[in-house]
């Protein structure tokens, strides 16, 4: 038996997501869990389904994906990305609508390394005179 599933990688921050998108009802599970029960805040989810939105492909695949590293945030903007790189190679017409919604754009941001004679990144010690 093959699966026919779209695989697509995302990243953000210290997060890896590998998702697979299956035809199917909407439905996202994510390390085995429901999405709702994963994350449980709203913004979270508002998030993962942004790319079906862009592409008008809500209701058409459900995900099932692995996360990890990172916090809740830096995951679920990993599992963003993997969505919209799924999609691309499912749908390469939509490429431009999801480039223009920025979800195709890996974020380079992370956390910044602690410098030595710093209390942290950037943060010096407190400077006296006297």
């Amino acid at each position: 038996m093959s699966t026919n599933y779209i695989y697509g990688t995302g990243r953000r921050k210290t997060a890896v997501a590998r998702v697979r998108l299956l035809p199917g009802d909407g439905s996202i599970e994510v390390n085995g869990k429901p999405v709702g029960e994963y994350f449980g805040r709203n913004a979270a989810l508002a998030t993962l389904r942004l790319p079906f939105r862009v592409t008008d492909t809500e209701g058409r695949y459900s995900a099932s994906i692995l996360v990890a590293g990172g916090g809740f945030s830096g995951q679920a903007g990993a599992i963003r990305h993997g969505i919209a790189r799924a999609l691309v190679s499912a749908h390469p017409d939509a490429r431009s609508r999801l480039r223009q919604a920025g979800l195709l754009t890996r974020d380079p941001r992370a956390k910044e390394r602690k410098k030595y004679g710093l209390k942290r990144a950037r943060k010096a010690p407190q400077y006296t005179k006297r």
